[in-house]
């Protein structure tokens, strides 16, 4: 639970404090001396009377009361030293920076657990255990290098890891990043990250609290609250960017169906941050790309005019950004000839406008005037202005600080030379400006500031199902797939429309039913999980005779139980499917069916509930997409029906929440119908 005392605290105490800065508990005490902490500050040390001229006590009996306590010590020390604090000296905030805890053995564990238990009692707030510590406003209390002044328009950042944190400041800095409050919450044995953000949303103000956050996540403890603070806080005006650790198809569980094969935690956190607005970073590197994107001028539209005396860096841009949806449009026209005339002789004004390696500082402010004012085709510019040595370059970098500030488009620097240009380059941060050190991560985090949407509705309109029916179904049945009959009724109380079959384990019977059925006909096994693998798929089935001799081959398959007999319907093969991963909503999976959804994994996830938006939107997503629209002379599928599907099995989890996983592979889509063929449900009970 955060409170005023964490973060404005009156007064703290180090206890571990020592006069060897190499020490944690030394550089700590430090840090919040150097930072200017202006509240009352001691030190328990038994061997010292005054630590870096700070009073020091022998125990932690003989200190005043203390709203922060900053820990220090050894692990098995702790328990006891919180509960004196918390008992006998008011404290009510606690930063515990000793590793041994839970991260170490079960002994850590129950330390761990202990000390929670102490500082809920009093209603207090635990950073930790395992941490590097918190900077606000108020004090620096991090025993860690390099400490970033406070900016109130810099940065909140939260990290679950603390060396990662460092990182992510060290790297921030040199680029021009700044940063206000500082998380790091490493064990999070009671504050999580979902905590803070919960308290920043229920305390935000847009006017003086910093409006760019920053997550590094190795755990997301409470994905519902992270989704609900981070949308609240975006709704309010906040802009978020996230990496989450830790989460490949290697770290997700065993599969059993072609969803489980192709989901993973990954595509989970990403629908996450997709609904909440957040914007997914994969490294350091993008997250400070995106951090520094998100402090210039928004970016209102895809057209990217990029302006460089560099052509190979122009090529790899256009690139990335043409990769990500984003557009390098041609100048071209009457505007384009007169810019061209105010240039050297061989530059190029047709984008990229490439101004050659002796580009002038007013030849770079006149193709920005123009980019501004003349091509309307231009959203906004990506200026790579390095240097090969041969001259200072510091008045085109002060031309661009200028046009920064002046101009309403966007503009973003890529700074290349940071050795070449090193001195030009600081100056132009002193400036309050950032840089980008490459032009393709730049490209890569404009394309995913720019397709991250604004943060999902809560209020989102479902189609109507039969919920009576499908609660009466998976009441009544057990845990692990679904029988085919019951797969069946929950498949048509959701109004998911299914090809009519047959399924009879006596051949006698199946024989008997066939004769109404029109061939070809397709018969599959019913038992075995992954039907194609087991080679219980036949197709072209003509005639009874061939239908027979089909029969006695697939009943013969380990764990047949039954042959089942459809119509062979033709069309494109698609697929959409359902996994829950604990804490979290359905995730909800669509893409191309067949076998081919494992081979090319051309997979759209989202978190239900999915609106009808949302769901259009996955479908347009899908690097398939254009079979889906019909291409070569091949007809298509029919997207209103598909979208419809995709929201039907959202309406059906969020009746059905025990569904764990699902998936209807194929659905056969010609322009007039879209009919699932085969579909797997899996059930756990008393799931959240």
């Amino acid at each position: 639970m955060v409170n005023t005392q964490l973060l404005q605290p009156q007064s703290i105490v180090v206890i571990g404090g020592s006069n060897d800065t190499k020490k944690p508990g030394g550089n700590m005490l430090k840090n919040i001396i150097a930072g200017g902490f202006k509240g009352e500050l001691c030190v328990v040390n038994p061997k010292e009377e005054k630590v870096q001229g700070i009073k020091s006590f022998a125990t932690v009996e003989e200190i005043p009361d203390t709203d922060l306590a900053i820990l220090a010590i050894a692990a098995k020390y702790c328990p006891a030293t919180i509960k004196t604090l918390a008992t006998g000296k008011n404290t009510k905030a606690f930063i515990i920076i000793s590793a041994g805890f839970g991260e170490g053995d079960e002994q850590g564990k129950l330390w761990e657990e202990e000390i929670t238990k102490i500082v809920n009692s009093v209603n207090g707030c635990l950073i930790g255990p395992n941490c590097i510590g918190v900077i606000t406003e108020y004090y620096k209390g991090v025993f860690t290098a390099p400490v970033p002044p406070f900016s109130p328009k810099g940065c909140d950042l939260i990290s679950g890891s603390g060396a990662t944190a460092v990182f992510i400041m060290e790297a921030g800095m040199a680029l021009g990043v700044s940063f206000a409050n500082v998380f790091s919450t490493g064990n999070a044995a009671q504050t999580t990250v979902e905590d803070i953000l919960e308290y920043m949303d229920n305390h935000f103000n847009p006017e003086t609290d910093p409006l760019v956050k920053l997550l590094y996540l190795e755990t997301v403890s409470n994905p519902k609250k992270l989704l609900k603070h981070a949308a609240s806080l975006i709704k309010k005006g906040a802009k978020f960017a996230a990496i989450k650790a830790g989460s490949t198809a290697e770290g997700s569980r065993a599969a059993t169906s072609h969803t489980g094969a192709i989901a993973s935690s990954d595509m989970t956190v990403r629908a996450l941050f997709h609904k909440a607005g957040i914007v997914y970073c994969s490294s350091r590197e993008q997250l400070l790309s995106v951090a520094a994107i998100f402090n210039y001028k928004k970016l209102k539209g895809k057209n990217i005019a990029i302006i460089t005396h560099a052509g190979g860096s122009a090529v790899m841009l256009a690139d990335q950004l043409s990769k990500g949806g984003l557009k390098v449009p041609e100048i071209s026209g009457a505007d384009a000839e007169k810019l061209k005339s105010f240039l050297y002789p061989g530059s190029s004004v047709a984008n990229p406008i490439d101004f050659l390696a002796t580009g002038t500082a007013e030849q770079l402010g006149i193709i920005i005037d123009y980019c501004e004012h003349k091509f309307n085709n231009i959203d906004a510019m990506v200026v790579v202005f390095g240097s090969a040595g041969l001259f200072d370059v510091e008045n085109v970098y002060n031309v661009l600080s200028v046009k920064l500030e002046i101009c309403d488009k966007p503009i973003f620097p890529v700074l290349p030379s940071v050795i070449n240009a090193q001195r030009e380059i600081q100056s132009f941060l002193k400036k309050g400006h950032i840089h980008f050190p490459d032009e393709v991560v730049l490209g890569k985090a404009l394309a995913q500031v720019y397709n991250t949407p604004e943060p999902q509705s809560h209020k989102i309109a479902l189609p109507e199902i039969d919920v009576e029916k499908i609660r009466n179904i998976i009441d009544s049945a057990s845990e692990g797939y679904l029988t085919t009959s019951e797969t069946v009724g929950i498949m048509d109380a959701a109004g998911i429309p299914r090809v009519h079959e047959i399924v009879e384990n006596s051949k006698e019977k199946l024989l008997d039913t066939i004769e109404t059925t029109d061939f070809p006909v397709v018969m599959k096994v019913v038992g075995p999980l992954h039907k194609s693998d087991a080679q219980g798929v036949i197709l072209n089935i003509a005639n009874k005779d061939e239908a027979a001799e089909t029969f006695d081959t697939l009943i013969k398959i380990d764990s047949a139980t039954a042959v089942m007999v459809q119509p062979q319907l033709a069309g494109l093969e698609l697929f959409v499917g359902v996994m829950k991963e604990p804490g979290f909503n359905h995730t909800i999976l669509c893409g191309l069916g067949g076998i081919f959804i494992e081979v090319l994994n051309d997979v759209a996830a989202r978190l239900s509930p999915i609106s009808k938006n949302e769901a259009t939107k996955m479908v347009q997503s899908l690097r398939g997409y254009k079979l889906i629209q019909g291409a070569r002379g091949q007809k298509g599928a029919n997207e209103a029906i598909f979208v419809e599907i995709i929201q039907r099995l959202s309406a059906l989890v969020e009746a059905a929440p025990e569904i764990i996983e699902m998936d209807i592979n194929p659905l056969i889509g010609t322009q007039y119908a879209i009919t699932a063929v085969d579909a797997r449900i899996r059930i756990e009970k008393y799931k959240d």
